[in-house]
């Protein structure tokens, strides 16, 4: 089975940054692997549409966790390509409730008031998953193969999704800014170091951040010995 990754980078409100998006193409269907923000609906469909991917052949958007940066265009999706939606059950509250925090520890009241508008994830943006994915998912049913691993620390339901050929798209776990680096915003430091050694056993080749640059897996362990 062969594999295209198309990175669709969409930037973020109020010139914060951008967060990425990655298209991958098989031999008959698109995955999506995250969404982006709300406000960015247009560009996102832009993009799918440059790459062939239409209503009909988009089989299944995968988001990592539930953060409104990724999945703030979701239900969007759902209604415009008839495609199911999966995350990991830990998060699901998240995307019902519009609420990042909700299952986080207490974190600063100020953030908390202003994430939800400053991210546009209002209540047409809610939904509830059609797929729950639990640590090793097999994504092969969906025309992928790959599979799914549970790896909380950034938030208690992120996922990575690893490919046969050594691909993880992994979210908000690792960014690559200065150089690639485990992202300094987690929920549980430990859950966050538990999840990196848990990747040690696995075979990876390049590491597709949902903030950066993709990096060699190498070039990471190398700088964080």
């Amino acid at each position: 089975m062969t594999t295209e990754i198309k990175t669709i980078s969409l930037s973020l409100p109020y010139r914060l940054g951008s967060v990425n998006c990655y298209l991958v193409k098989t031999d008959t269907v698109f995955i999506l692997i995250d969404t982006g923000c709300s406000n960015k609906h247009a560009d996102l469909e832009k993009e799918l549409g440059s790459a062939g991917c239409q209503p009909g052949n988009l089989k299944l958007v995968i988001l990592t966790h539930g953060d409104f940066d990724h999945a703030g265009n979701a239900a969007y999706l759902r209604k415009k390509y008839g495609v199911k939606i999966a995350l990991h059950d830990d998060d699901s509250e998240i995307v019902k409730r519009g609420d990042m925090f909700c299952n986080r520890k207490k974190g600063n009241i100020f953030i908390r008031m202003i994430t939800p508008p400053l991210y546009g994830f209002g209540k047409s943006e809610r939904f509830e998953p059609d797929l729950h994915i639990m640590d090793g998912y097999n994504l092969s049913e969906y025309g992928f193969d790959a599979k799914a691993l549970h790896l909380p620390g950034h938030s208690k339901g992120s996922i990575v999704i690893l490919t046969a050929g050594g691909d993880l798209f992994c979210g908000d776990l690792f960014i690559n800014g200065a150089k690639p680096a485990l992202n300094s915003i987690m929920d549980d430091w430990e859950a966050a170091y538990a999840s990196v050694e848990k990747l040690k056993s696995v075979k990876i080749n390049t590491v597709y951040p949902g903030h950066g640059k993709p990096f060699l897996w190498e070039l990471f362990l190398k700088n964080n010995r």
